[in-house]
């Protein structure tokens, strides 16, 4: 893990195209800023694992279900 001081106003880039930017520090509260593209999804850490769990969740039912619909059906005759 890299880690770095900076103080409000200042920046940090990652890539080409994302800049971190300190806002606010209030007591043991730092505000940052996101500057990233659109298709750059950027979340809070728990938001992003809920999103992961619920993702997850969706993928093993939508298996359950796959292997439901493969099971033989006995074909009717017309």
């Amino acid at each position: 893990m890299l880690v770095l001081a900076r103080k409000p106003g200042e920046s940090v880039v990652i890539g080409n195209d994302v800049v971190i930017t300190i806002l606010e520090v209030r007591g043991g509260q730092v505000r940052i800023g996101v500057d990233a593209p659109r298709s750059i999804q950027v979340h809070r850490e728990e938001v992003y694992r809920e999103v992961s769990r619920a993702n997850a969740e969706a993928v093993a039912s939508a298996e359950r279900s796959a292997g439901l619909l493969r099971q033989k059906v006995p074909r009717q005759e017309p």
